[in-house]
């Protein structure tokens, strides 16, 4: 089966999580306030990496279209302080 031609079909608005990963000195409140504004989000530690390097947390919030769905990725990805996003 190839998933690469399948487009998730999700009916909007959905509550969304995306699953961060920072270096462990880093605010993961400080850079949710930067990407989300005063937009409502809910962040929940996840874990950290074996040596402790990274730790990652699940930040969720409302979605309003696939186009907002992506910016946030893309706002999140970019940041200076972030490794990763899933």
């Amino acid at each position: 089966m190839n998933l690469n031609d399948k487009k998730l079909e999700l009916t909007y608005p959905v509550n969304w999580d995306y699953k961060v990963i920072i270096h462990k000195e880093c605010d993961i409140h400080d850079i949710a306030k930067c990407v989300f504004g005063d937009r409502d989000h809910k962040i929940v530690k996840s874990n950290k990496s074996t040596g402790e390097k990274y730790h990652s947390y699940k930040v969720s919030t409302l979605v309003h279209n696939e186009d907002d769905r992506k910016e946030l990725f893309h706002q999140l990805k970019e940041h200076d302080n972030v490794k990763m996003v899933l």
